[in-house]
C-alpha cells in the first residue's frame, strides 16, 4: 500500500508582524492552510541586513512575503530632521529592499513566490506634513514594478496593496476626534473605511490569483483623478 503523497503547506512571512493588519492577514492566511511566520522587530529588524540575512536563511522554503513593516514621523519639512526622514525611508524602503532580495534568492532556486507590499494612499496623494513617509511609499511602487519586471520569467510575483485608513490600535486615538474623523470620511465615495479584516481577506484572494503582477491596488472609495 502505498503512503500518500505530503501535500505542500505554503510558508507566508508578514514583516512588522506585532501590528493590527499584521495579525488579521495572519489570521486570514492561516485559515487558507499557511504556514505563517510573523515576526516582530526583536526577530526581524528590516532596517537591518544582517537581521534580514539571519531570518531569511532559516528559511527552508517560501511562498509569500508581505513587506508590512512600517513606520511614521510626520512633520513639515522645515522642522522634519535629516534622522526622522531616513528612518522612515530605512524601515517603509529600504527595508521592503533587503526583505525583497532575500526573499527573491530563495524563490527564484523554487520557480514560484510572491511578494505584497502594503503601500499607502500618500503614495498618490503626498499629504502634508508627510514628506518621507509619502516618499517611501511611493519609492515602494516602483521597487514592486521593478521586482515584477525583472523576476516574472522565474515565475516571481510582486504586487502592492493600498489598504486605506485602517482602525488599528496605532491609529484608534485619531478617530475619536470627531471633526478629524468626519474629513476623513467625506473624502470616501461611500463615506466608510476598511477594516484590517477586508484587506486581508483581499491580500489572500490577490495571492490566489496568479497571473497578476506588477499592479497596484488601491483598497477604498476615494477617487483621485489620473495625471
Amino acid at each position: 500500500m502505498s503512503t500518500p503523497a505530503t501535500s505542500h503547506l505554503p510558508t507566508a512571512v508578514i514583516t512588522g508582524g506585532a501590528g493590527g493588519l499584521a495579525q488579521a492577514i495572519a489570521a486570514e492566511l492561516l485559515s487558507a492552510g499557511f504556514i505563517v511566520l510573523a515576526p516582530g522587530r526583536a526577530e526581524l529588524d528590516v532596517s537591518s541586513a544582517c537581521s534580514v540575512r539571519a531570518f531569511f536563511t532559516a528559511l527552508p522554503a517560501l511562498d509569500l512575503l508581505i513587506n508590512n513593516a512600517g513606520v511614521f514621523r510626520d512633520g513639515p519639512v522645515l522642522k522634519m530632521t535629516e534622522a526622522d526622514f531616513d528612518h522612515v525611508v530605512d524601515v517603509n524602503l529600504k527595508g521592503a529592499f533587503l526583505t525583497t532580495q532575500a526573499a527573491v534568492k530563495l524563490m527564484s532556486k523554487q520557480r514560484r513566490g510572491h511578494i505584497i507590499n502594503i503601500g499607502s494612499y500618500s503614495a498618490l496623494s503626498g499629504p502634508a506634513g508627510q514628506a518621507n513617509y509619502a516618499a517611501s511609499k511611493a519609492g515602494l511602487i516602483g521597487l514592486t514594478q521593478s521586482t515584477a519586471k525583472e523576476y516574472g520569467a522565474r515565475n516571481i510575483r510582486a504586487n502592492c496593496i493600498l489598504p486605506g485608513f485602517l482602525e488599528t490600535k496605532m491609529t484608534r486615538h485619531l478617530l475619536e476626534d470627531a471633526a478629524w474623523k468626519e474629513n476623513l470620511l467625506s473624502a470616501h465615495a461611500l463615506g466608510r473605511l476598511n477594516s484590517p479584516q477586508d484587506a486581508a481577506r483581499f491580500i489572500a484572494f490577490l495571492h490566489s490569483m496568479e497571473n497578476i503582477s506588477g499592479q497596484v491596488f488601491q483598497l477604498d472609495s476615494r477617487v483621485r483623478r489620473s495625471v
